[in-house]
């Protein structure tokens, strides 16, 4: 069986957590979320169906006027987008660099966006007249608030009925003041933890995150930026719309982290089948579904990321900032995944049974087993594939220019005739039973006078290519110097010498 990475790299990850990243929850009205309800609302008012858009337009207005006031009270400018290839985000992060992390609302930004609406029609063949789905654009209020549990934050809210909601969170920010909160210190990159005090503690505060206090925090937001609800007696229904779960390994180095994760990202491009992927995320696989998998590398700002999609789920790998490497399960559907819970149905009892994972956000505890699960399983992957990242270290090591008491000592040079000469000497097999002296390498090596012969050892010394027999003037390879001597003469005399006849 195959080491787990966690445990090959132990003494160089600082550590391993696992927790909520992304959360995108969408908020509903129950009752008028869809056109037979709201046609019944319409009805129980005593509200003509063809009055609907005037209905429509004065809680638009109550909408409109709650932005202006919230903006009036924190002293903030309605900011409106035009142009789709404006990112909000970029947006929010000038303004947070002026403003500060300190809580309550940070800017509000409005846009012209799709949205769900309804049409009076009447069925002539029926004669009846009701309210039918329909769909336009309207004006969307993007509320950004820095709350004091969840960071930033935004409430996402249409100025037309149904008022069909949005709410971002992430989970590393909620965990962030968690920390604050218990005195724990930490570090972070972008939304990632390149240190923590106490991992441990981190681990236990990320597995709480709360779905009631979750649902209170929605509840208070959308009271106060969107006012509707009391006009239709109900309150919001939250549900999950995407979900991300990442497992992180915080490297201590870049240097660990550069040479190992290209080594994955190289063999999972190449290794990782549609079967596997299935089985990451808990699933079997069929002909039918086989066309929905496939694989896709691609290159980031941040860096690169290479991402297994599966319908409507996904599970990627990339790396944060260069010294985090980040597993993470991503659905835009919860019902994908399936578990064990008490099953309602329309005739007799309740049972206990395997069914899709409901999508409110009372879901999120099952959830957080679930996709923790995918992440372990693709990580157990990771971990059976080839590991050449040390052979790249030392290689990297062995051929880059060192400073060693401030001076500049050259790499070798595998293919400098000199230095392949003085490694192919060192790689007789005499020289690891008791060390190697200067003069026995002198016969074999006329290219070098004596003074010269003592700079190279000495250089080959200080780039870590060989040791000297502590007491004695006798020197051998290290581990990582026979691993390059050897790679380099079968690179040459297996590879370049037979392409070039």
């Amino acid at each position: 069986m195959s080491q787990s990475l966690t445990d090959r790299y132990d003494d160089r990850i600082a550590g391993v957590l696992s927790c909520y990243d992304r959360m995108v929850v969408t908020g509903t009205l129950p009752g008028v979320c869809y056109a037979d309800g709201m046609t019944r609302y319409l009805n129980a008012r005593g509200i003509l169906i063809f009055d609907y858009p005037q209905f429509a337009m004065e809680l638009r207005d109550r909408v409109r006027d709650c932005a202006a006031a919230l903006a009036a009270e924190a002293g903030v400018a309605i900011e409106h987008i035009a142009k789709s290839h404006i990112r909000k985000e970029a947006v929010v992060a000038r303004v947070l660099e002026q403003r500060g992390n300190r809580p309550g609302l940070v800017h509000i930004i409005s846009a012209m966006e799709a949205c769900d609406s309804y049409r009076p029609w009447h069925d002539k063949r029926t004669g009846r007249t009701f309210v039918r789905p329909d769909s336009g654009k309207c004006l969307h209020y993007y509320f950004y608030f820095m709350d004091a549990a969840f960071g930033l934050i935004y409430l996402r809210v249409p100025t037309w009925s149904p008022f069909r909601l949005q709410f971002y969170c992430n989970g590393h920010s909620w965990l962030a003041h968690k920390l604050s909160a218990e005195g724990i210190g930490y570090t972070m990159a972008d939304n990632a933890f390149i240190r923590i005090d106490d991992w441990s503690r981190a681990q236990d505060l990320a597995d709480t995150l709360s779905p009631d206090q979750l649902h209170r925090t929605l509840d208070r937001y959308a009271a106060r930026c969107c006012p509707v609800s009391d006009v239709f007696g109900q309150s919001y229904h939250w549900s999950l719309m995407q979900v991300e779960y990442a497992t992180d390994l915080a490297f201590r180095s870049i240097a660990t982290l550069g040479p190992l994760y290209e080594q994955l990202v190289r063999q999972s491009v190449l290794s990782v089948k549609a079967e596997q992927v299935a089985t990451f995320l808990g699933r079997q696989i069929t002909p039918l579904l086989a066309r929905e998998i496939g694989s896709q590398f691609s290159t980031r700002i941040e860096g690169t990321c290479i991402k297994h999609r599966f319908g409507k789920c996904s599970i990627k790998m990339y790396d944060k900032c260069g010294i985090v490497l980040r597993i993470e399960t991503t659905t835009n559907d919860v019902s994908f995944f399936k578990h064990h819970r008490k099953v309602e149905h329309r005739q007799g009892p309740a049972t206990r049974g395997l069914a899709p994972v409901k999508k409110s956000i009372y879901s999120l505890i099952d959830l957080r087993e679930i996709m923790l699960g995918c992440n372990r399983r693709y990580l157990a992957h990771l971990s059976a594939l080839d590991d050449f990242s040390a052979g790249v270290r030392a290689l990297n090591r062995l051929t880059k220019p060192r400073d060693v008491d401030g001076k500049t000592v050259k790499g070798i040079n595998f293919f400098e005739p000199r230095d392949s000469a003085l490694l192919r000497a060192l790689q007789n097999p005499r020289v690891n039973i008791a060390g190697i002296r200067r003069g026995d390498l002198l016969p074999d090596l006329g290219v070098f006078s004596p003074t010269r012969l003592s700079r190279q050892l000495r250089r080959l010394l200080d780039i870590g290519v060989i040791k000297r027999v502590t007491g004695t003037y006798r020197y051998y390879l290290t581990k990582a110097g026979r691993a390059a001597s050897a790679a380099a003469t079968w690179l040459t005399q297996g590879v370049i010498i037979p392409a070039m006849i």
